[in-house]
């Protein structure tokens, strides 16, 4: 597959921050330029906003299309609409960046940048961008195109994350609950990022929160596998399925398994279980009390010590990436 690029020049993003006339919190946003699609925010430090130099600003880019214009010839309304990205990114050039998908079912959702990340060290230092990512749904497209547009957008991002100043060696996938089960996929089979001119080895790691790591339960229902939901099937359809010495570094992050989605921590304890003993170089596995499956959508309830344990997963990633080089 082919991708579109989207030329950010660096004169006119001195230009777009510069020309920031309000600072606050990051959620307040100083000005947009609209010929870039780029709104300007400011986020304070903890001296306050007395002490401007050491704000951090952050740039937004909207509904940049993951496809190309060649591909996009061809498409239907549903895929030029759909297959887009926010991107939100610091004025640090350097940055490392979490690729997020959210989740629904795979029948519902919407592209969103998740509140938690907001609040990671990593992102408020200005060391971090995220790209929330647009995907087709069932039933409108046929599995397995959400896999396929998961990948797509990924290999974008690796590809031209580098024009807005990121680190093309440090992406990393998240995605809750569906969300993690499409982020788990692309890590797991080298096919689906190969097909659009990408591998899962420049990935610095994947995030699955609260994924389906058996066959998930709605490509069960299309592909109109036998029994009920929370009969496992591990096959091709299942991360579970593709585990390797070679996957990527990976942190698997769970509600609590009193109260979470029926059997979604113990499959997960399974995959990080299985990757241990394979040999990956990275895995992790957190479990959060108190949390329900609603810990998929990382929102303002993340408590501190799972965002610390987030931060130290990425820069161990990161550490280990670079080590591999």
């Amino acid at each position: 597959m082919k991708f579109s690029t989207k030329s950010m020049k660096a004169a006119a993003l001195s230009a777009a921050l510069a020309s920031a006339a309000f600072f606050g919190t990051w959620e307040n946003f100083s000005g947009c330029d609209g010929s870039l699609n780029r709104c300007v925010f400011a986020q304070e430090t903890e001296n306050g906003a007395a002490n401007q130099e050491k704000k951090v600003e952050f740039a937004e880019a909207k509904g940049v299309s993951y496809y190309s214009s060649e591909i996009l010839k061809d498409a239907d309304d549903y895929q030029k609409s759909q297959c887009r990205v926010d991107i939100l990114y610091p004025n640090k050039p350097g940055f490392a960046t979490v690729v997020w998908f959210h989740g629904g079912g795979l029948t519902g959702g919407g592209k969103y940048v998740p509140s938690a990340f907001k609040r990671l060290k990593s992102f408020q230092e200005g060391r971090l961008a995220i790209v929330a990512v647009g995907y087709r749904l069932s039933p409108k497209v046929p599995f397995p195109v959400f896999i396929e547009d998961a990948a797509a957008a990924t290999a974008w991002t690796l590809r031209n994350i580098g024009e807005y100043g990121g680190d093309p060696n440090a992406v990393f996938v998240s995605g809750g609950s569906a969300g993690g089960y499409l982020t788990a996929m692309i890590g797991a089979y080298p096919k689906w990022l190969n097909a659009c001119g990408a591998d899962r080895s420049e990935l610095a790691g994947l995030l699955p929160v609260s994924g389906q790591m058996t066959t998930h339960f709605h490509v069960k229902e299309l592909l109109k596998y036998p029994g009920d939901q929370y009969n496992p099937v591990i096959d091709v359809n299942a991360p579970l399925g593709g585990l390797s010495k070679d996957f990527p570094p990976t942190m698997l992050i769970l509600g609590d398994r009193k109260i979470e989605w029926k059997c979604r921590v113990e499959e997960n304890e399974l995959m990080a279980a299985s990757l241990k003993a394979l040999g990956a170089p990275l895995v992790e596995f957190s479990e959060n009390a108190g949390f329900t499956h609603g810990i998929s959508g990382m929102g303002d309830d993340i408590k501190p010590e799972l965002l610390a344990e987030i931060d130290a997963f990425i820069d161990k990633a990161l550490a280990l990436k670079k080590s591999a080089k």
